[in-house]
């Protein structure tokens, strides 16, 4: 069975962007939620060498009947070329924060630009 709710995972460069980018998918109600942590630090293959960075996790709460909108509108959002985009299905959860999440999303289309 296939979750209704998802936590979907990006990296930023800097934590300003990590904001950004949080106030934008909660202001359209493509997320209900998302947490910012960092700086973390990832090493990483990219472009035939690998990389070390500093980089902010954001944490974003949707369903999953609005992730392929949250993907796109965050591939637009984001400075990289190839952003890391995850959506993980959330098992189980509290059932007052799950109504929570689904009635802090929209389940319309938004009016995004872009």
């Amino acid at each position: 069975m296939a979750s209704k709710y998802l936590q979907v995972i990006t990296a930023t460069g800097s934590q300003p962007a990590a904001k950004k980018l949080a106030r934008v998918l909660v202001q359209e109600k493509l997320a209900a939620c998302v947490q910012i942590v960092g700086p973390v630090t990832s090493i990483y293959w990219w472009q035939g060498k690998v990389e070390h960075s500093q980089e902010w996790l954001c944490l974003m709460k949707t369903t999953a009947g609005l992730y392929p909108r949250l993907e796109k509108r965050l591939r637009k959002l984001h400075s990289y070329q190839v952003p890391e985009v995850i959506g993980l299905g959330i098992a189980c959860g509290s059932q007052a924060y799950l109504s929570w999440l689904k009635s802090n999303v929209s389940s319309k289309r938004n009016r995004t630009r872009g």
